[in-house]
């Protein structure tokens, strides 16, 4: 008899001990989706990359890739240009580069512990990262990112003046199953398209193309698990975008953390 209860107890033990690792791993990750109902999971896909960088232009290419084909079912592929300034001293200054970039790329360096940056990388919904021209890594990456519920965020009202968009932005509030208590929500403003004749560097003489250019990237506020967000924001528009612009709003755990929430619009100014 002592035999079988000490056995009852161990099994016991081990259900409890079970349970306990799973409602940890619940409380400090994203929600999983379980949706079935033909909904997109936006995904947010950030490419760091440079005009003075010969590895770079199959990875712009990719980039375009996916946002024209959009290749992974059940996802909305949200893309951004983010075009680092390292390169910028060995013959060729990428026009579209800023200092800026190189900084969230080795924020997300240090997120990820790497020792160091390069490009072209890419680096999907904050949370996973990749060589930039890695189509199949890219699109299980992506496939990846869908498991998880996002944070609602919506775009609205978009309008251009004097070289500024304002719009209305709604989100939140985090999921209680998130582990983060709040997060940082940021706008970003991009060039939908933009093209360059390089005549110096590692890609002299080529015509370089790129998709979602990013020109800024602007912290707008906070989201926690309490309130929704709901307001009128109005941001700057670089003097140098011309043309259709792309609004995305980013909701991400610290300075380059998790994306947990990503929302995109269209605009002509």
């Amino acid at each position: 008899m002592r035999f079988s209860f000490e056995i009852a107890l161990v099994l016991a033990l081990s259900v409890l001990a079970v349970i306990s690792v799973q409602y940890v791993h619940g409380a400090s990750a994203p929600a999983l989706t379980g949706r079935d109902d033909g909904s997109r999971t936006p995904v947010l896909i950030e490419l760091f990359t440079s005009e003075g960088c010969s590895s770079c232009p199959p990875a712009d290419a990719l980039l375009e890739k996916l946002d024209r084909s959009q290749p992974v079912n059940g996802a909305e592929l949200i893309v951004l240009s983010e075009h680092v300034d390292y390169w910028n001293d060995i013959g060729w200054k990428d026009p579209y580069s800023s200092h800026e970039y190189s900084e969230r790329q080795s924020a997300y360096a240090a997120h990820f512990g790497r020792s160091g940056i390069y490009t072209p990388q890419m680096v999907v919904d904050g949370h996973s990262d990749l060589v930039g021209s890695d189509e199949r890594g890219a699109i299980e990456a992506v496939e990846n990112e869908t498991r998880f519920v996002k944070v609602p965020l919506s775009l609205s009202g978009l309008h251009f003046k004097n070289n500024k968009v304002s719009m209305h932005v709604e989100a939140g509030p985090l999921e209680p199953s998130m582990g983060a208590r709040s997060a940082n929500l940021y706008l970003a403003i991009a060039d939908e398209s933009d093209v360059s004749q390089v005549s110096r560097g590692e890609n002299a003489g080529r015509t370089l193309k790129h998709v979602a250019v990013l020109r800024s990237l602007v912290p707008v506020g906070t989201v926690n698990k309490a309130d929704k967000v709901s307001k009128d924001i109005t941001v700057n528009v670089s003097n140098e975008s011309r043309g259709r612009l792309r609004i995305v709003g980013i909701i991400q755990e610290q300075s380059a953390g998790r994306v947990l929430g990503v929302a995109s619009a269209r605009l002509s100014n």
